[in-house]
């Protein structure tokens, strides 16, 4: 199971820490990462680590304002947000990730329940 919690409601250019737990069977070996909805929109991928940490994946929206990071140890990962702006308002939900056939493209085996994210201008 994964469980994402941190979110809440925030002032544009405040910052907020995601932080994901997650069992072995969906941890273990496996890309991490975040992805995010809004009613409006479709879902987004937001930030991907692979399983040894050693790289990272960003969609441009958040390059260089979001930072992946993960503890094996302890089966966690963490998105910590800066400089948040309004179009960042959303549900993020923290997944196991797997490459799509395309660059940039990404797949989601496993998701649990999301936390939201209210940034507000």
């Amino acid at each position: 199971q994964l469980q994402a919690s941190g979110g809440g409601s925030v002032q544009a250019g405040e910052s907020l820490r995601l932080s994901c737990a997650a069992t072995a069977r969906t941890f273990s070996g496996y890309i991490m990462g975040w992805f995010r909805q809004t009613p409006k929109k479709e879902r987004e991928f937001v930030a991907a680590i692979t399983w040894t940490g050693g790289s990272t994946f960003y969609a441009d929206s958040v390059e260089g304002r979001f930072t992946i990071s993960r503890d094996n140890a302890k089966q966690t990962v963490t998105l910590q947000m800066n400089s948040l702006e309004p179009e960042d308002t959303a549900i993020y939900y923290c997944a196991v990730v797997n490459f799509g056939q395309e660059p940039g493209e990404y797949e989601y085996q496993y998701w649990g329940k999301g936390t939201l994210v209210t940034v507000s201008s």
